[in-house]
């Protein structure tokens, strides 16, 4: 019997991890993964405080991002080598002592510096799913992926409503001393719940790298897989980060109002649950194109807001259409982590590493994108980039299957 084969027989006979584990390792990872979007409602702020201008405050979120992919492409194949139990925990602390230190910045390059470490660390979110795939048995998978990548998800969005609120009443600064404290008491929650992790690869860390590019080149899968998801990743990190300038600039809403429209993203992201079930008696692949198609028609929804009378009405399409390419984003990552972790178990961490350093990619891209055609040519230019992305995923999806 093989090793993958060993594996997978191990996986059907896992027990279900208990309902305080699943808890702890959603909440972790939407914690962790937070981290990466407090600066994105407060741009304006951070901007106004500094005396930086937007398109350059635009770079913060943008080195986060990056900090993210870089993490995720050297750092998380180590969960395949070491216990990642352990590796959370050391990832915690560094996380936190990199939001503290951020906190304190008085300058473009302290921020830059900081936001690149914090972006790093933050990946200990990427440790936490695969081990929650790891735990659930195999017919579970995609339902407690579902599970952790809804507290993944909610943190991602509430992050932007929490940081809002706190930095519109008591500054930015604190937002990333709070978030400090919190990612500390993760990592004792986490430390005393989980178990230790078996090791599946003995490689040196070169050689760990190096087969990165390997399973690459060898799964046609997971290249189709990243490639769709980074593309939805352009156009929705293009909206969010973007999201701040709009609302200043078109209504003169403050980073409160932005901060909010996360709880209009965290209802789709509630439906990541719903998804991995979906993907579990239907098949992931077709959820991944039904994801695409929903973030599509989302974006072609608020193209026409600038058209519609008075404000409210406005206000009301683009929160519907936020509700919709959060929904179709985050049921098209959990079916795409759900094809990828099932190619090779032995392998999920480097996997993983190979489908987020890619997605993160098109994170920092879609950041970037976002705010220098905002700057330049305003919002329809947004909507634009977020429309021609979600067509190219829903295509390369369609020829994935197509292929099959």
């Amino acid at each position: 019997m093989s090793v993958a084969q060993k594996i997978i027989a191990q996986a059907d006979e896992t027990p279900t991890p208990s309902r305080t584990i699943v808890f702890a390792l959603a909440f972790g990872a939407g914690s962790a993964v937070a981290s990466i979007y407090y600066t994105q409602p407060v741009l304006n702020l951070i901007s106004s405080e500094l005396n930086i201008g937007l398109g350059t405050t635009g770079l913060i979120p943008t080195l986060t991002m990056t900090g993210y992919a870089l993490g995720i492409l050297f750092l998380s194949p180590l969960g395949d080598r070491y216990d990642r139990r352990l590796l959370i925990v050391l990832k915690s602390i560094f996380l936190a002592a990199m939001l503290f230190l951020g906190s304190l910045s008085n300058s473009l390059n302290s921020l830059l510096l900081t936001g690149l470490m914090i972006g790093v660390a933050a990946t200990l979110a990427q440790d936490i799913v695969p081990a929650a795939a790891i735990l659930a048995p195999k017919e579970r998978q995609g339902k407690t992926i579902g599970t952790v990548m809804t507290g993944l998800l909610v943190g991602i969005l509430l992050s932007r409503t929490i940081s809002g609120f706190i930095a519109d009443q008591f500054g930015w600064r604190l937002v990333f001393q709070l978030a400090a404290v919190d990612i500390l008491i993760v990592a004792l929650a986490l430390w005393k719940v989980l178990p230790k992790f078996k090791i599946h690869a003995q490689m040196s860390y070169g050689g760990l790298l190096l087969s990165l590019a390997h399973l690459w080149k060898q799964h046609a899968e997971l290249r189709s897989a990243a490639l769709a998801q980074a593309f939805l990743a352009v156009a929705f990190s293009a909206f969010w980060s973007t999201l701040s300038m709009i609302l200043d600039q078109h209504y003169q809403l403050g980073s409160d109002v932005a901060g909010a429209f996360g709880l209009l993203g965290a209802a789709g992201a509630l439906m990541a649950r719903y998804a991995g079930i979906l993907s579990d008696h239907h098949g992931p692949a077709m959820v991944t194109r039904l994801g695409a198609s929903i973030l599509i028609a989302s974006f072609v929804a608020m193209g026409f807001v600038p058209f519609l009378p008075g404000t409210t009405a406005q206000l009301i399409l683009l929160a519907l259409g936020t509700i919709g390419f959060d929904l179709g984003m985050q049921a098209a990552l959990v079916s795409h982590q759900t094809i990828v972790y099932r190619i090779a178990p032995e392998a999920r961490s480097r996997l993983n590493a190979v489908l987020f350093t890619v997605m993160f990619i098109g994170m920092a891209s879609g950041s970037a994108l976002g705010t220098q055609l905002f700057a330049m040519a305003g919002y329809q230019a947004v909507i634009g980039l977020g429309i021609v992305a979600g067509l190219i995923s829903l295509i390369i999806r369609f020829r994935a299957h197509s292929s099959q």
